[in-house]
């Protein structure tokens, strides 16, 4: 048995279309003789009917997930910046006018929450054996990584722990994906420029893998790439990519 052991919360976005990616990241802690929770009735974390304005329903979520991890202390570990931003800051403010009583609930919840590059550098200091050929690489930067959960580093830190992956640094990083939740179905025009402009600098960069650690921007810019036809670009979990490298599995 492991010391470790935390709660893992695998996001409606990584459980209904990048699930192989939602297996690495937790195959990746388990690496690290992690134990790990899964609750079988986790959902959403409201994101999506928070930046709508639907606050009353992102509040239902909330509440919905912080009853559901209530019954362990543990970290709860997101894959995916935006989520975690979501629950360990965003939870904050939706809940800001709410009773004192209230807001300590949601601050002991949103304590516990760390994105899972967080957790891999902050607590576990993970030494990363690189078990592949040498490769070049570029990352995106997602907008809720860097300016909610303000976790970049810790993501491209992981990256570095490579020996064998040369991380190109991304021209204009720090701009938008273009996908931004329901942005990018209200305006879709104006999302299918900003990805466009994406892909320019990602091409700039002459890498053919792209890593990304947030499902959404991972999914905008894998479909945009397809129906550009720039079939020789991949797209990549971070996590799925770190496992794949560790264990020697091609990508």
């Amino acid at each position: 048995m492991s010391n470790n052991k935390v709660n893992f919360f695998a996001t409606c976005m990584g459980a209904s279309a990048l699930q192989d990616s939602v297996i690495s990241s937790i195959k990746l802690l388990r690496h690290f003789d992690v134990d790990i929770i899964f609750k079988k009735k986790q959902t959403c974390c409201g994101q999506p009917a928070f930046n709508s304005g639907y606050f009353k329903d992102a509040k239902e979520i909330a509440l919905y997930n912080i009853s559901l991890f209530a019954d362990n202390d543990y970290k709860i570990i997101v894959p995916a910046g935006s989520c975690s931003g979501m629950m360990a800051h965003e939870y904050k403010e939706l809940f800001k006018d709410d009773s004192e009583d209230t807001r300590r609930l949601i601050d002991n919840f949103a304590s516990r929450v760390m994105d899972e590059s967080e957790y891999l550098t902050d607590v576990l200091n993970v030494d990363l054996e690189d078990k592949g050929h040498h490769v070049n690489v570029t990352f995106h930067v997602s907008c809720h990584s860097l300016r909610v959960q303000e976790c970049i580093k810790n993501q491209k830190a992981l990256i570095r722990k490579l020996k064998n992956v040369n991380l190109i640094d991304l021209p204009y990083e720090e701009e938008c994906c273009g996908f931004g939740g329901t942005f990018s179905v209200k305006e879709p025009e104006i999302s299918n420029a900003i990805v466009s402009e994406k892909i320019k600098h990602i091409k700039e960069t002459n890498t053919n893998i792209v890593i990304a650690a947030d499902n959404g921007c991972i999914l905008n810019i894998k479909g945009a790439l397809a129906k550009q036809e720039n079939f020789d670009i991949k797209v990549m979990q971070l996590y799925d990519f770190i496992y794949k490298r560790i264990t020697g599995e091609a990508l």
